[in-house]
């Protein structure tokens, strides 16, 4: 099992802050592509991975980051300074 967690508009469009989930991905990648098969509200959250940073266990990584043992992935826009 692994805590998926959806920030900012993300979330929005996915309708939830977060959701526990089963999943043999080995990769993010491989998540990203199992959750947009989910519904349409997940692949139009995911269409555009160039607009969207993750981490996993609290650190920042790539799409292609392997997911073995990790507990816990965050996708999120990009940050903005200010």
């Amino acid at each position: 099992m692994i805590d998926v967690l959806y920030f900012a508009w993300v979330r929005e469009r996915i309708g939830l802050p977060k959701e526990r989930l089963d999943t043999g991905a080995e990769t993010v990648a491989a998540l990203v592509d199992e959750l947009r098969a989910r519904e349409q509200r997940y692949a139009m959250a995911f269409s555009d991975l160039s607009a969207l940073r993750v981490a996993v266990d609290q650190e920042l990584t790539d799409f292609d980051a392997p997911l073995a043992g990790a507990r816990e992935v965050a996708f999120f826009p990009p940050m903005t300074g200010g």
